[in-house]
């Protein structure tokens, strides 16, 4: 499947991205990526540098006549989430994705894509290697796990990049010209708890929660999609009230940056109470249904036997945690009263996991003001505080401050508008983009972030559109000819 994209144009993007996805590349393991790109950096020549974390820099001089430009560095990141619908069999540590054409949009076979930021990636090197594309001094940084902790950015020392430009690949609108994006902050509750025989006279059920539409935990918080951890804590709670349920195991989400999609739990259900309890699930399913047709219309509640646990959770530690869950803020936290229609902060309860005598909730909360960040992570941090849980909070990023009135901002805007007779969207994201870790060590730089259009990112059902990535191409072709002089 993943040789015909190697025919869409331009071929060289999109052969490079070939490439590229054939190399396992997950946060956090990033070895076999960042050694294929070490040895296309030295293959084709260019001062190669792998610095103490993992990032890969390299550095191409100007294209004659272009000498006198200011030197400017182009930024993707090598890592990608992995995440699969649970029908799909597939090895994300030894296995290539899988990708085919579907219309105007390449997409993976039940796998997330990789063209968040693997697209990004593949431009940067296509033009590393072009032969006939001007452009002004070049600097190349790869960084590492910006999914899972932006360590990569954070790990970057001064000293790398003589470029006073960044052009950031990682946006996933094309009429979009990103200038800021939001920090966030991991914060995870975990704690043990006494478990309890399992009742006799009780029957046992796997009871899923599936189906969702998912996405970018930021990109996409504010599109009101359903939380599968969330709604599993609601459906608990409400049999709890109804049919006295127990519970054994809870099973929900993956990754922090990733709305969850799925949710999976034992229950218990007293053997009298089982025809009442399918008919109580059947119509808790339609009002699901009905209140997420429009955002989640795969939405589905499964009910399937399980066998006797040894143990479930006791009945008053049960109580506590699903009343802590409920408490958990999920979604928009707050808009931003000063930029129309921007998130400002946001929650994703996007971990649950409660099996043998211990429970593990993880959260990702953005916000684009560090303090009210915070806020949001100490009210949090109390809600589970308060069932006993120990909570820490890591991986804290800072946000990026726009700038309007730079430079480049102005030059991509004008190319855009000349090009297509419209204005870009100049504006700021609620995802976590490494532009402003990077502007610490390099507070002078003025920095832009643009892309393709993306969809999807982050779940399976991830997509990139043909023909906006040939947009974004000639659109970053026209931005390297415009760099003013140094």
């Amino acid at each position: 499947m993943s040789e015909s994209i190697r025919n869409l144009e331009p071929q060289s993007l999109w052969n490079h991205f070939a490439d590229l996805n054939a190399v396992p590349r997950p946060s956090k393991k990033e070895e076999r990526v960042i050694a294929f790109m070490e040895d296309f950096g030295k293959k084709h020549g260019f001062e190669t540098v792998v610095d103490k974390v993992g990032n890969v820099i390299m550095k191409k001089p100007a294209t004659p006549g272009m000498e006198d430009r200011k030197t400017i560095v182009l930024q993707s990141h090598l890592d990608m989430v992995h995440q699969k619908n649970a029908a799909t069999s597939f090895d994300f540590d030894t296995e290539g994705i899988k990708m085919y054409i579907d219309g105007d949009w390449v997409r993976a076979d039940g796998t997330t894509l990789g063209a968040d930021n693997g697209i990004g990636v593949a431009t940067i090197m296509a033009i590393l290697t072009s032969n006939d594309i001007p452009h002004p001094p070049l600097e190349a940084l790869f960084t590492i796990d910006e999914e899972t902790g932006m360590t990569g950015a954070m790990g970057l020392e001064g000293g790398y990049l003589d470029a006073s430009i960044m052009l950031n690949l990682d946006t996933e609108d094309d009429d979009e010209l990103t200038i800021g994006c939001a920090g966030g902050i991991d914060v995870t509750a975990t704690g043990s708890y006494e478990e309890a025989t399992a009742a006799a006279g009780q029957q046992f059920f796997r009871v899923s929660i599936k189906g969702l539409t998912g996405g970018h935990s930021g990109m996409d918080i504010h599109k009101g999609r359903g939380n599968a951890n969330k709604l599993m804590n609601r459906l608990l709670s409400d049999a709890t009230t109804s049919h006295m349920i127990s519970v054994a195991t809870i099973d929900g989400g993956g990754l922090r940056n990733a709305i969850p999609r799925e949710s999976f739990a034992i229950i218990g259900v007293d053997s009298a109470q089982v025809d009442g309890f399918k008919a109580w699930l059947k119509s808790f399913e339609a009002d699901l249904q009905a209140e997420h047709h429009t955002t989640d219309p795969n939405l589905v509640v499964t009910l399937e036997g399980a066998d006797t646990p040894t143990k479930v959770m006791n009945p008053a530690f049960q109580a506590d945690l699903i009343r802590a869950i409920y408490g958990c803020p999920v979604g928009i936290y707050r808009m931003s009263p000063e930029i129309d229609g921007l998130v400002q902060t946001s929650n994703n309860l996007a971990r649950v996991l409660v099996e043998n005598g211990a429970y593990t909730i993880m959260c990702l909360t953005r916000s684009s003001i560090d303090s009210e960040k915070m806020d949001e992570a100490n009210a949090i941090r109390s809600v589970f505080e308060l069932i006993g849980a120990k909570v820490e909070f890591s991986g804290s990023y800072p946000g990026w401050t726009p700038r309007p009135d730079a430079d480049i901002v102005s030059v991509r805007r004008e190319l855009y508008t000349n090009k297509f007779n419209e204005t870009p969207h100049v504006m700021a994201c609620h995802a976590g983009l490494e532009c402003g870790i990077l502007g610490t060590n390099y507070p002078e730089m003025e920095m832009i972030s643009f892309g393709p259009n993306i969809r999807g990112a982050h779940s399976p059902d991830e997509c990139v559109q043909i023909s906006s990535v040939q947009k974004f191409w000639w659109l970053l072709l026209d931005t390297l000819l415009e760099i003013p002089k140094a």
